[in-house]
C-alpha cells in the first residue's frame, strides 16, 4: 500500500503535466482526478481561484499571500478566457492600450468583451475581478493576440480609447502612439468605419507627440475622401519633451516618458541640493562608517538573515568559502560577503564621481561589475553557475507581492540603455537619485538583486549632488516597498519621494 508520501508524490506529477515552461499550472476541475485535486489542495500545492478553477501555489507560502497570484495572473486569464469564451474576446480598448505600452500591472478589474459575455463581474482573488461585457468584438484583423491575451490591434486601440483615457493614461496612450510609424493601418480603419470624430482625435494625438507627418496624412486624407474631420488634442498638456520618432522598443520609450512625467514631481518634493564641503578622503571615510549598519539593514531589506558579527567577518576577511563549511554553505554568509566585495567597487565608482566623472556615465561603466561582485562568491561555493554572471537576465522576473510585472528579457536590453542616457543627460541631481533608483528596480534587470544594486544606484547618485549616504532602515521596509509600488502601478512617484527626503531630514 502507498505512503502518504508517495501519494502526494503521484499527484504532483499529475500537476507537473498541466505546467507551463514558467512553472504554472491552470486546473480545471475536469484536468485532474477528485482525488488528486482534494490532496493537492489540502497539501497547499493548489488553491481554488473560482469555483472549478484552481491555480497552482506553494505549500510554504504565508496565508493571504498574493506573489503567486500576481506572477500568475495573466496566464491564468489566458486560460480561462479562451476555455469560455474561445476566440470571440478581446480585453477593452483601454487595457489593450496598456498592454501594447509593456504595462502589464495587474488591474482591479478586468475589461472583457464578448459576444457570449454575460454583463456579470467574476470575483477572483485578492480583490481582482473580470467583468464581461456583451458586446461585438473587432474583426480578426483588428485584434492581436500578446502573450495568450487577445487585444485590439495597436491602431485599433488608438482610434477607440477614450479621449478621457487619451488624459488619464498619458504615458501609455504617448507610448502607443510612438510606436505606430505610418498612416496606413489607422486612415484604413477610420475610411472604412467612418470614424470622423475619432479621425480628427488621433491627428492631434499625433500632433502632441510631434509626429505632424501622420497628423497631416489623416486630416488630409480623410477630408479628401468628403469627410468633415476637425482637429482636437485630447491631451491635458503639451510634452516637455519630444522624443525621435524613429522605432525603438516600446518599453524604451516608455522609460523616457515616465522620467519626463515625473521629473516635476520629484523637484517639487525632494530637498534643494547642498554641495558637500568635505574632502574625496573624507567622504569616502564617511561613507566606510556607515557599512556595517548599510549592509545590515539593506541585506535584511531582502530577506536575508544578517548579523553584525557576520557582517564583520566578512569585513575582517576571516571569512572562508572553502575551507569553512559553514561559510560555504550560509546563503546568508554569502550575502554578505558579496555585498562587501560590491560596497568596495561601489566606493571605487563615488571616488571618480568625486573627481569630476559624469554619475551616469559610471552607473552605467560599472553597474555590471557590481553585479558581479554581488554573486561571485556564490559561484566560488558552486552554488551559481559562472554564466549566470554574463549580464542581464535571459528569463521572465516577477516582483513578490507586486502588482508590477517587469518588461520581458528583450525589452530589458532595450531598456537600460536609455536609462543610463537619463542618468548621463540629467543635471538635476534629486531626479538622478529618486528616478534612476525607482526605474532601476521598475526594469529589474537582473535575477536577484535588484533592489541592492538600485540603492547602490541612488547613492551613488546622492554623493553626486553633494549629499550623504542614505541608509534605508529594515524597520521601514513597509513604507519603502509602498512608495515603490505606488509609482511602479499608479505612476505616482511622489510618495517615495517624500520617503527619501524624510529619511535624509531624520539624519
Amino acid at each position: 500500500m502507498a505512503s502518504p508520501a508517495e501519494k502526494l508524490a503521484q499527484s504532483l506529477e499529475e500537476l507537473k503535466k498541466l505546467q507551463n515552461d514558467q512553472g504554472f499550472a491552470v486546473v480545471k476541475t475536469s484536468d485532474l482526478s477528485r482525488t488528486h485535486l482534494d490532496r493537492l489542495v489540502k497539501e497547499g500545492f493548489l488553491t481554488q481561484v473560482i469555483k472549478g478553477w484552481y491555480l497552482s501555489t506553494r505549500p510554504d507560502q504565508k496565508p493571504g499571500s498574493t506573489s503567486t497570484w500576481y506572477t500568475s495572473f495573466w496566464y491564468f486569464i489566458s486560460v480561462y478566457l479562451n476555455h469560455r469564451f474561445g476566440e470571440s474576446w478581446c480585453l477593452s480598448p483601454e487595457q489593450s492600450m496598456q498592454l501594447h505600452s509593456g504595462n502589464w500591472v495587474v488591474p482591479s478589474q478586468l475589461l472583457v468583451r464578448s459576444p457570449k459575455g454575460s454583463n456579470n463581474r467574476t470575483d477572483l482573488l485578492h480583490g481582482i475581478s473580470i467583468f464581461d461585457v456583451q458586446l461585438e468584438i473587432p474583426s480578426k484583423d483588428e485584434i492581436v493576440v500578446i502573450n495568450g491575451i487577445n487585444v485590439y490591434s495597436l491602431a485599433s486601440t488608438v482610434i477607440n480609447i477614450g479621449e478621457d483615457t487619451y488624459e488619464r493614461k498619458a504615458i501609455d496612450a504617448r507610448t502607443c502612439l510612438y510606436s505606430i510609424q505610418d498612416s496606413s493601418e489607422i486612415l484604413s480603419i477610420l475610411l472604412e468605419r467612418g470614424y470622423s470624430v475619432k479621425a480628427g482625435r488621433v491627428a492631434g494625438a499625433f500632433r502632441n507627440i510631434g509626429n505632424s507627418k501622420i497628423s497631416e496624412d489623416i486630416l488630409s486624407t480623410m477630408i479628401s475622401t468628403g469627410y468633415d474631420v476637425r482637429e482636437t488634442d485630447p491631451f491635458t498638456e503639451k510634452m516637455n519633451t519630444v522624443l525621435p520618432l524613429r522605432q525603438i522598443s516600446p518599453f524604451a520609450n516608455r522609460i523616457k516618458l515616465m522620467w519626463n512625467e515625473m521629473r516635476p514631481s520629484v523637484i517639487g518634493s525632494f530637498p534643494v541640493v547642498e554641495n558637500s564641503q568635505n574632502s574625496i578622503d573624507d567622504t569616502l571615510a564617511k561613507i566606510d562608517e556607515k557599512y556595517v549598519s548599510d549592509a545590515y539593514h539593506s541585506l535584511s531589506i531582502e530577506g536575508y538573515k544578517v548579523t553584525k558579527d557576520l557582517i564583520n567577518k566578512v569585513r575582517s576577511g576571516d571569512w572562508d568559502s572553502k575551507g569553512d563549511e559553514d561559510d560555504k554553505k550560509t546563503k546568508n554568509a554569502l550575502a554578505a560577503r558579496g555585498y562587501w566585495m560590491c560596497f568596495q567597487k561601489v566606493k571605487e565608482g563615488v571616488d571618480e564621481v568625486l573627481r569630476g566623472e559624469n554619475p551616469g556615465d559610471v552607473a552605467d561603466k560599472r553597474h555590471g561589475e557590481w553585479y558581479r561582485e554581488l554573486f561571485s562568491p556564490s559561484v566560488s561555493a558552486g552554488i551559481l553557475k559562472p554564466s549566470d554572471l554574463a549580464g542581464y537576465r535571459n528569463a521572465q522576473v516577477f516582483i513578490s507581492g507586486s502588482m508590477h510585472t517587469p518588461p520581458s528579457k528583450e525589452s530589458v536590453r532595450d531598456a537600460m540603455p536609455v536609462l543610463f542616457e537619463l542618468l548621463t543627460l540629467e543635471e538635476n541631481a534629486a531626479v538622478r537619485v529618486i528616478l534612476g533608483h525607482f526605474i532601476f528596480v521598475y526594469i529589474h534587470p537582473y535575477m536577484d538583486g535588484n533592489g541592492r544594486l538600485a540603492r547602490f544606484l541612488m547613492n551613488l547618485m546622492l554623493v553626486s549632488g553633494g549629499y550623504p549616504w542614505l541608509i534605508i532602515p529594515v524597520d521601514r521596509r513597509g513604507e519603502y516597498m509602498d512608495a515603490l509600488e505606488a509609482a511602479s502601478v499608479q505612476q505616482d512617484i511622489t510618495k517615495f519621494t517624500k520617503f527619501i527626503a524624510a529619511l535624509m531630514n531624520e539624519k
